[in-house]
């Protein structure tokens, strides 16, 4: 009897490891940078098994991470790839990118990285179907001001977007996270800060051509900067979901929140009949 209970827990291991998203790292040669940047990629159990293409979620990592950060905090992304069938993918954006292409350093363009080159060669190298209504991008702190950043400023390419305790608002911290090396010195160029700041794109949105969630624990240090770009879209009338709770800057904070947001996406992405 335990030989046979043993051989059944090995065939019930065995078939869950034959049945479980696959991770991969893929390296992406960037034009705008002259160099290759590794990015992870999390295809569903389902994939090389079905013929049809699938919906893409790209999760951006915090101030010092890199393109493993966010698997590591939030581990569950490998089970929420096979429970919504989406391809996840994160790629690595230097330790302080902030994401947006530098005005005064023509190596860090990771605006032109990550709204056009990665996501053409996704498109290319994946099965997805290449359109927004297919294409959401998220992120945590540095990645969550990211993400709002280039959906803002892509709506083409993105059709959903998230934030998780995101740096929405860059300008009350001239002297942390390397920005001032990206921007230069707040004193010096502030226009460059107020150019590159999420809160101060709001403007770009029409309400209807980006559906996007944010949300920030009420112990965060960005939990001001959330609050005042939600009031400010309220003023704006633009439809938005908002989320605050309690918690801080932590990965138990976005273990929970991702959940979230993973729900948002695949509502979103239902909306629309897969190609």
């Amino acid at each position: 009897m335990n030989k046979f209970i043993g051989f059944f827990l090995v065939f019930i291991s065995l078939s869950y490891t034959s049945f479980a998203s696959k991770i991969d790292t893929l390296e992406v040669y960037s034009p705008s940078m002259k160099k290759n940047i590794k990015n992870l990629v999390i295809t569903p159990d389902s994939y090389l098994s079905n013929a049809n293409s699938y919906s893409v979620v790209y999760l951006l990592h915090g101030a010092g991470g890199n393109f493993k950060d966010c698997l590591k905090k939030m581990p569950d992304i490998k089970k929420y790839a096979d429970d919504y069938n989406i391809i996840i993918v994160c790629p690595d954006g230097s330790k302080t990118s902030w994401y947006f292409d530098s005005p005064i350093d023509a190596t860090m363009k990771y605006e032109t990285y990550v709204s056009k080159e990665l996501v053409s060669k996704i498109d290319n190298t994946y099965k997805t179907s290449a359109n927004k209504e297919h294409r959401a991008i998220s992120g945590l702190s540095m990645g969550g001001h990211g993400a709002l950043f280039l959906a803002f400023k892509h709506s083409d390419v993105f059709g959903a977007a998230g934030s998780m305790s995101g740096g929405v608002d860059i300008r009350p911290f001239p002297l942390r996270w390397s920005i001032a090396e990206r921007l230069g010195s707040y004193s010096e160029y502030p226009e460059n800060w107020e150019n590159n700041t999420v809160i101060n794109l709001v403007h770009l949105l029409t309400g209807k051509n980006l559906k996007f969630i944010f949300d920030c624990g009420v112990d965060d240090f960005f939990y001001d900067a959330n609050v005042r770009l939600h009031k400010k879209l309220l003023e704006r009338n633009i439809p938005h979901d908002y989320i605050e709770r309690p918690g801080g800057h932590t990965k138990k904070y976005w273990k929970n929140s991702i959940k979230y947001q993973m729900v948002f996406f695949n509502e979103f992405f239902n909306e629309f009949f897969k190609n």
